[in-house]
């Protein structure tokens, strides 16, 4: 599809003012414009809410670079726990 050139711009223009009249095209480009500032206002909440850093990428399954795993401490009755 090929861009919008200014006849073409033009042509929506007045099917629209046909459609809703010139009464009501202020009251629908307010409320467009209320709906722009509340969209904007929402979204940078919630960028405000994220975390400073990303996550931590977390290395592949496998990898050597992986902590290891503490032994598990004994049981009360001197006994350890199965491995898993």
């Amino acid at each position: 599809m090929s861009n919008l050139g200014p006849t073409e711009i033009f042509i929506i223009l007045g099917v629209v003012l046909l459609l809703f009249g010139s009464a009501k095209l202020p009251q629908l480009a307010r409320s467009l414009g209320k709906s722009a500032r509340i969209l904007k206002d929402e979204t940078k909440g919630l960028y405000e809410n994220e975390p400073d850093q990303p996550p931590a990428i977390s290395s592949p399954a496998g990898s050597s670079s992986s902590p290891e795993r503490e032994p598990a401490a004994p049981a009360a009755d001197g006994h350890r726990p199965a491995p898993r």
